[in-house]
């Protein structure tokens, strides 16, 4: 039987032990009560409280202006709906760089006033004393790699990382020292297939992708976008199972309709 079948709780060392045995990690976005309970009842094994609530709840361009309380507000959301996932948190841009004080702060509020499971935060090297110090506290850490959506105007562009030898070999290196720290998993984000793949191989730890290949032990997705409700975001790694925007619109207009035409209430929909 597999790992995903047998447990009642998805925990860090249910990832590790799915790793081990090649079943794959499936992890989605969520970030309120309602579609945390629908995706936690079919069967996810990891939900995401992603800072992509800027984007898809907050309509921002960028993950750059959420706060350390919306997350906690999307996070305690998530958590409410949720009896058999793994939920993981986001640590917002600017709670945690350059400052490991802070960034355990950060965490221990998470944990605390949303009662997930851990943290994720973005960066290999320049963010390890912020890693290593919340790890020390006992609070699970996933680090990001590849793609780092919060240093957007750093890179400029979404375009696909470590193409070029050197930022290969710095995602490698990278990599690898969030393994040696101790982090549960890695998020690899918009990176060459064959590149995810060797990263895979060569740590401890699970890494889930989006955009990074099959190669890898787990995949994510932004919920929204999976489910068609967005319709602004089309990259080549986004595959959309559902087109809930256009279900949606015609169900408003539907009702709209009947509003008007004093078709709802009919007789048996009042008191």
């Amino acid at each position: 039987m597999s790992v995903h079948n047998q447990v009642k709780r998805v925990t860090t060392h249910v990832l590790h032990e799915m790793k081990l045995r090649n079943e794959k990690i499936s992890m989605l976005t969520a970030y309120d009560y309602s579609m945390a309970r629908i995706v936690d009842q079919a069967g996810i094994d990891v939900i995401l409280v992603g800072d992509s609530a800027s984007n898809v709840m907050a309509g921002h361009e960028t993950t750059v202006p959420i706060t350390l309380n919306e997350m906690i507000y999307h996070g305690s959301s998530v958590v409410r709906g949720v009896t058999r996932a793994l939920v993981v948190v986001d640590l917002p841009f600017g709670t945690y760089q350059g400052n490991s004080k802070e960034a355990l702060n950060s965490a221990i509020r998470i944990m605390k006033e949303t009662g997930a499971h851990a943290v994720k935060l973005e960066g290999g090297r320049e963010v390890l004393e912020s890693v290593e110090r919340i790890l020390s506290a006992g609070i699970p850490v996933m680090g990001h790699l590849g793609l780092t959506p919060q240093s957007i105007h750093k890179f400029g562009t979404y375009v696909v990382r470590a193409r070029e030898e050197a930022e290969a070999m710095k995602l490698k290196e990278d990599a690898i020292l969030l393994d040696n720290a101790g982090v549960f998993g890695i998020v690899l984000e918009k990176i060459p297939a064959r590149l995810a793949g060797e990263v895979a191989r060569s740590v401890k730890t699970p890494i889930i992708g989006i955009g990074a290949g099959n190669q890898v032990d787990g995949q994510v997705l932004v919920l929204h976008d999976m489910l068609g409700i967005t319709q602004e975001f089309s990259p080549r790694f986004l595959r959309r199972y559902h087109n809930l925007h256009q279900e949606m619109l015609g169900a408003v207009q539907s009702y709209i309709k009947d509003v008007k035409d004093l078709d709802f209430p009919n007789e048996r929909e009042q008191y």
